[in-house]
């Protein structure tokens, strides 16, 4: 490593390189425009030509430096002691040519040792004072013996020394002070960062809390319309039933007694429907308790059935056997598999196939719920689970939303897995409290 190397500023004080260089160069030009001006009107005349030539070198160098410093760059920023050796000997000839060491461009070493102390560390400032105490020594030396001032010359050293330490000083204050600065402002841009961020997350989570709120609302209200419906189906049933069992204990022809054998059955099978609706539309509970997966899969299907395009579809279960029983709120999971089965049913064309599986390894149960439609776009799979969001025109994008937040408020996961063209896969996945083992048939949804 190089002596220059260890004087360079560390990267460290990156932060303060163009800063510092835009006051070495507006001081560089100050002392080109004074230079210039003492040298065409306050000089002999046959001082002019050599002057004007030396200041022609400093216009040149300063020209290199504010270049460099409009592109973001510090001229010669890793040689600062080739700055500083050619400062002090371009300020060595301008004093010789002028009027030797009582010259007014020895001032021009204050000016060399302010900008070293603004662009570079204080141990390069101390090497230039020294480089310019030995440059205006060697005019002193070569000066006529009656030009030379002995006490002028230790005066302008001293002042050198008294400005090296005092340049320096203020420039490493300085530069603390911007760092202090800097630093002061990442802790403000990362507080702020962490401030948006939470902002964001309380967003969110209002957001969901609505959601959710909505939706108990929506499944409300929908408990409500089904119990109404149940009940004003029902009266007038019970009546027909009643009247279709006084005519079937009367004396009746062959033809109207098997008429009357036929609406038996049929009304059974009604009052069996309202049965499921009122069951359905009941307040849900909130207590955590044994949960039978195969339970949950076959009241979610006997409900589903009666959604429009169920019955022509090919809906099969297939439980494993023995799984063991989880705990959780039973109604909330039969929503769960419900919705995903629905969206199944959405998904998917007449004919088409939708299997619910569940099995049971390594303490986890696994759902899935797979359908052969039409799948789902890479795009909107990250946005599957969020609010609001759907991908159907009639959807109201919080059936997947609620799921997720079920699923998790028991400790589970709930994915989706999807290729465009083959079909969709919904996989929940539940951890085992207890293993107790449920001895399970596959089946297949009633049609």
């Amino acid at each position: 490593m190089t002596l220059s190397d260890r004087l360079a500023p560390r990267p460290a004080d990156a932060s303060w390189e163009l800063p510092a260089e835009s006051i070495a160069v507006k001081i560089r030009w100050f002392g080109l425009v004074v230079g210039l001006l003492l040298a065409n009107f306050a000089v002999a005349a046959e001082s002019r030509g050599p002057l004007n030539a030396i200041l022609s070198f400093g216009l040149a160098f300063t020209l290199l430096d504010t270049a460099a410093f409009r592109t973001g760059r510090v001229f010669l920023r890793d040689q600062p002691l080739l700055v500083s050796g050619m400062e002090a000997v371009y300020i060595g000839l301008l004093c010789e040519f002028e009027a030797g060491p009582a010259s007014p461009f020895r001032f021009y070493y204050l000016l060399s040792l302010i900008c070293c102390a603004v662009r570079y560390a204080p141990r390069v400032t101390f090497v230039t004072c020294g480089l310019d105490g030995l440059s205006y020594a060697v005019v002193f030396a070569v000066a006529d013996p009656a030009a030379r001032d002995a006490s002028l010359f230790v005066l302008t050293l001293v002042i050198l020394a008294w400005v090296t330490w005092a340049a320096a000083a203020m420039a490493r204050l300085l530069r603390g002070a911007s760092e202090n600065l800097r630093e002061l402002n990442d802790a403000l841009r990362e507080n702020q960062t962490q401030l948006e961020s939470r902002i964001a997350e309380r967003t969110r989570d209002l957001e969901d809390s609505q959601a959710q709120v909505l939706h108990q609302e929506k499944m409300a209200a929908f408990g409500l319309l089904a119990a109404g419906i149940a009940h004003e189906v029902g009266n007038p049933l019970t009546s027909i039933s009643a009247v279709v069992q006084i005519l079937e204990r009367r004396e009746t022809d062959t033809y109207t007694r098997d008429k009357l054998q036929l609406l038996a059955p049929e009304l059974s099978r009604i009052q069996t429907i309202l049965r499921e609706l009122i069951g359905f539309s009941r307040p849900a509970s909130d207590l955590r308790g044994r949960v039978a997966v195969e339970d949950v899969v076959t009241e979610a299907l006997r409900i589903a059935k009666f959604y429009k395009g169920g019955k022509n579809r090919q809906i099969v279960a297939e439980v494993q056997r023995e799984l063991p029983v989880f705990q959780g709120v039973r109604d909330q999971f039969v929503q769960v598999v419900f919705n995903l089965v629905l969206n199944a049913i959405d998904a998917t064309a007449k004919g088409g196939r939708i299997e619910v599986r569940a099995s049971h390894a390594d303490g986890t149960l696994r759902l899935t719920v797979t359908d052969d439609g039409s799948g789902i776009a890479p795009e909107h799979l990250a946005r599957l689970f969020r609010p609001y969001f759907t991908t159907k025109s009639h959807g109201t994008g919080l059936g997947l939303f609620v799921i997720r937040r079920i699923v998790e408020a028991h400790g589970g996961t709930a994915n989706v897995e999807s290729v465009v063209g083959r079909g969709t896969t919904f996989v929940v996945a539940l951890p085992v409290a207890a293993t107790v083992a449920m001895p399970v048939e596959s089946t297949e949804a009633p049609a």
